[in-house]
């Protein structure tokens, strides 16, 4: 009875079989459309041209860094420094065109040059040298960043007009960078699927061992992937950049992890041996999609690396089911019947999303009516208690306004800040509120703002090459002068110091410490014996202090360009710690404040960072409401010690 009840229905058992399969074997493609439904139906500003470009410029970087990562996962490999040799290979283009005075075409190719052959030593290290690829490529992670930082001096440097076009549109709306992604996808493919090199990588991939024993040269094959991975970070690098219209030593951070993620949910194995361009496509664009959604459904900047992170690991989980239920992910150069059914499947996703999405955009087409002001606040971190002050006082006046404002962490990336600010614009806000990572790069999307007639407020730091409506800062210089003299005069103008500066490229650092430097001009009794950079981190500044006692044990003073790095100096000085050494920092954080009055730190050059959101707020009303502002509002900094502190309030 039972045999025959299930013979008895094997259209339905078959219908319901082959939609599962289906399912399984194209689970990332599957879930990019319920993606982009959701998101459809809960944001009216996501359905709209300018979002959805915007959504393939934001994976671009991620896609070609991708797709090149593919190659070394299909090979049972790992790359771990594909964002260092980006930022490596942009900085290597941007000082050899502008600095060395070398031709564009010759800097470009120099660039390449320099991704692949971080590629080789890459290659070299994990067939030759017998590491493995987390090792080796964990070395070049260290290496391609600090050989930025020195070619850079740890400063931004602007790209040549020629190369950043690559960060434009065509005919005014198809943007660059998109073109430069298919591009470099159709080439994975083809690698992929029809090249002897790229049934290579299946193959070592599947069993390196049963590979070099059919005749493979395993070793050689180890080496050209590793170069394609260096080639496309090159490629990468030169996009992200040009979008920026500067090469920034710092740039790509992390963006390893997004390469490797996306290659992941789009449906490889790290075990090897699968793996195909279209599907890291897919994985890259679900990653643009939760990150720019997100964005505009005003979704915490902290719940936003939760959402993602358990998007990756359900990605990895559907993995594991689709292979114990036998689905299977379509080999390079399969039949001719089974490209024709992946096509239809394709086409079919297409067909019901656009049907779907179509059907959900009904429910926003009056959504606008009624709405009060929406304000974005894009900040260059909040990993750090200045920048958390400045939000917290934006959202307290915001709250008092009755305004709707939307947080966003740039965490310090200027490339992750600039798709910030371009969702902004989409989300079609009143007006915005930028704390630059780097001044030069927020311009190209604070010029799109523009475009859209959308004021811009900029907030502690200013924005190069593009319009806003005002700037509300204290002075980073000035306050740099400030510490200088309050320190030397402390000392009694002679002795010995040194100075804990901040992330290497961000404009803070740079100010604040020439501010210190033309300061100390004053006294030529004091000696900078050591400068260090510690990140703007207490632990690193900890950290730092400890390594630099070692060499200076008799020093007088310390100058941190903020805080955390100050309370992280004195926790490595001890008791000595506002006894024979004075401790001067910047910023004024609540933790700083409380180490003043406890006579631990000298004194912190206060900025009133709560002061300067709530004016930041204020103005972006008003040049929301057309009103007339000031194009420069100071808010004074002042020097903070145990005799003043009492009255001062943040």
């Amino acid at each position: 009875m039972a045999t025959d009840t299930l013979k008895s229905k094997p259209g339905a058992q078959g219908a319901t079989g082959g939609l599962r399969r289906l399912l399984l074997d194209n689970g990332a493609l599957t879930a990019l459309i319920v993606l982009v439904i959701a998101m459809s139906a809960l944001s009216g500003d996501f359905l709209t041209a300018d979002n959805l470009l915007n959504v393939g410029v934001q994976a671009a970087v991620t896609a070609i860094l991708a797709f090149g990562v593919t190659f070394v996962i299909v090979s049972a490999g790992i790359d771990l420094s594909v964002g260092s040799v980006a930022a490596l290979s942009a900085t290597v283009l941007a000082w050899s065109a502008t600095e060395a005075g070398i031709p564009v075409v010759l800097a470009v190719l120099l660039s390449v040059a320099t991704g692949i052959a971080c590629g080789l030593v890459n290659g070299f290290l994990i067939s030759y040298g017998k590491l493995p690829p987390f090792i080796a490529t964990l070395a070049m992670l260290s290496v391609g960043r600090g050989l930025s930082l020195v070619i850079s001096q740890g400063s931004p440097i602007a790209f040549p007009d020629s190369v950043s076009h690559l960060g434009d549109t065509l005919g005014g709306w198809l943007p660059v960078p998109v073109l430069v992604m298919i591009v470099m996808g159709l080439i994975t493919a083809f690698v992929l699927g029809r090249t002897y090199i790229g049934r290579s990588m299946y193959a070592i991939g599947g069993n390196e061992e049963a590979a070099r024993l059919s005749g493979l040269r395993v070793k050689r094959q180890k080496l050209a992937i590793y170069a394609f991975s260096g080639l496309f970070a090159a490629a990468a690098g030169i996009v992200l950049a040009s979008r920026l219209s500067s090469a920034q030593p710092q740039a790509a951070q992390g963006y390893e992890l997004d390469a490797i993620a996306a290659v992941v949910i789009g449906g490889a194995s790290l075990a090897g041996g699968t793996g195909k361009a279209s599907g890291t496509l897919i994985g890259a664009l679900i990653l643009a999609v939760l990150r720019n959604g997100l964005n505009l459904l005003s979704v915490s900047a902290f719940w936003q690396q939760v959402v993602i992170g358990v998007v990756i690991a359900l990605a990895v989980l559907l993995d594991t089911l689709r292979r114990k239920a036998g689905a299977t992910t379509p080999a390079a150069g399969a039949g001719g019947g089974g490209k024709g059914k992946q096509a239809l499947t394709y086409l079919i996703a297409a067909v019901v999303a656009v049907a779907v999405v179509g059907a959900t955009s009904l429910l926003h087409n009056d959504s606008s009516a009624g709405k009060t002001h929406k304000v974005g606040l894009s900040l260059s971190t909040l990993n750090n208690p200045f920048f958390v002050q400045i939000r917290d006082g934006a959202e307290e006046e915001a709250k008092k306004a009755g305004v709707d404002l939307t947080v966003t962490d740039a965490q310090n990336d200027a490339s992750q800040q600039a798709n910030q600010l371009q969702n902004f614009v989409s989300g079609g806000l009143s007006s915005i509120i930028v704390n630059p990572v780097d001044s030069d790069a927020a311009g190209p999307a604070v010029r799109g703002a523009n475009k859209d007639d959308i004021p811009v407020i900029a907030v502690d730091r200013g924005v190069n090459e593009a319009k806003t409506s005002a700037l509300v800062a204290s002075d980073n210089v000035e306050g740099g002068e400030l510490g200088a003299r309050a320190l030397a005069e402390k000392l009694g103008g002679k002795g010995t110091i040194v100075i804990l500066q901040g992330q290497a490229g961000t404009s803070a650092s740079r100010e604040r410490g020439a501010g210190f430097a033309a300061g100390l001009k004053e006294y030529p009794g004091i000696e900078v014996v050591a400068k260090q950079p510690a990140d703007f981190d207490r632990t690193k500044g900890l950290d730092v202090m400890t390594n630099l006692l070692q060499a200076h044990p008799d020093i007088d003073g310390v100058f941190a360009e903020n805080d955390e790095m100050a309370l992280g100096a004195i926790k490595a000085l001890g008791s000595k710690a506002g006894k024979s050494v004075q401790v001067v920092g910047f910023d004024g954080t609540p933790d700083g404040l409380k180490a003043v009055r406890e006579g631990t730190l000298f004194a912190s050059v206060a900025q009133q960072p709560k002061e300067l959101g709530r004016i930041a707020v204020q103005n972006a009303l008003r040049a929301a409401d057309g009103e007339k502002v000031d194009t420069m509002v100071k808010v004074p900094v002042k020097v903070v010690t145990k005799e003043n502190v009492a009255g001062f309030e943040g």
